[in-house]
């Protein structure tokens, strides 16, 4: 285990100190299960900006998309316990597909 210091600001201790005094932890406990917490939330908002970025680039190159019923209909046959078949992609047509990428890169 390494260590490293931290210089906080007066205000920013008294506030951990009093949290964490709240959770029955020290004030250091409080702070490596903060960084931890944050560290995993931060990793798997990376993980889902990337997943989404690679589906959006898979979008505009096929034009293959699910629909919000279909992809709702098939999660609550899920959670009903059914086995439901995967939703099947539709396909823009290519007026459709034109308009999408423009619009993509307006955004950008």
């Amino acid at each position: 285990m390494s260590t490293t210091t931290l210089r906080l600001p007066d205000h920013l201790k008294r506030r951990i100190e009093s949290l964490a005094a709240q959770s029955g932890d020290s004030a250091h406990a409080f702070m490596i299960r903060t960084l931890d917490e944050t560290t995993e939330r931060l990793e798997r908002q990376r993980e889902f900006d990337a997943e989404a970025q690679q589906r959006l680039q898979h979008m505009q190159e096929t034009g293959e998309y699910l629909t919000l019923e279909d992809v709702r209909a098939y999660a609550q046959a899920l959670v009903r316990s059914e086995s439901p078949a995967r939703p099947s992609p539709r396909r823009m047509g290519p007026e459709e597909l034109k308009r999408f990428r423009a619009s993509i890169q307006r955004a950008d």
